[in-house]
């Protein structure tokens, strides 16, 4: 299972810009938000799960975080991230996994990931995201997957949609629901994902 979306992922961002992927924002304004809220300074560890290319890091570099690591099961993503940042890149933690075979070496104080989770849609695969995060984060949780409303597939690939009731649920044994949010993400092809946000803070 895991190769074939190893090999699913690495050919989409070989041969696909970031203009041509419906998850492209411009700014992550919802994600900052988040991450802002939780209140830690700039020396947090933050770990953005399934970050790909995509300009969180950059943002978080501009406004000064200091321990930030992006983790994907492309090793493609990551190259055109690192490439895109030039010497920036080496002051953040690259790792190329896929997450539910994931052993961090290290704890986060915040987890972020948008639209890595509902990609997973079998019970093993959920309860092993589930079991890493909760050995590894120490602080927060910050999540983002397709709403109810929202799309029934992504890239060719099935997703598990999740609203503010069952999303938190899952995580429920380790982490408590701060709040959640829906919002519409404009793809760059002008159509519209619903999407469920949820901020949890560990018990």
């Amino acid at each position: 299972m895991i190769d074939t979306n190893k090999e699913h992922w690495e050919n989409v961002y070989a041969t696909k810009n970031p203009d041509q992927v419906s998850w492209t924002q411009k700014k992550p304004q919802t994600s900052l938000d988040f991450i802002h809220s939780s209140g830690l300074g700039k020396g947090a560890s933050i770990i953005d799960i399934g970050g790909g290319d995509s300009n969180l890091v950059d943002y978080l570099l501009e406004e000064g975080y200091e321990n930030i690591t992006v983790l994907d099961i492309s090793a493609q993503a990551l190259e055109k991230a690192r490439k895109r940042l030039g010497e920036k890149a080496d002051k953040i933690t690259w790792i190329a996994s896929d997450i539910t075979a994931f052993e961090p070496q290290e704890t986060y104080d915040i987890w972020h990931d948008r639209a890595t989770f509902h990609f997973l849609t079998t019970p093993q695969q959920i309860s092993q995201y589930i079991k890493i995060a909760g050995k590894s984060v120490t602080g927060f949780m910050i999540l983002g997957t397709f709403s109810t409303n929202g799309p029934a597939k992504c890239s060719g690939l099935d997703i598990q949609q999740y609203d503010a009731e069952s999303l938190p649920a899952k995580f429920e044994a380790d982490f408590e629901k701060i709040k959640c949010l829906t919002e519409n993400h404009i793809t760059p092809f002008g159509t519209v994902q619903n999407f469920v946000f949820c901020s949890l803070k560990k018990t």
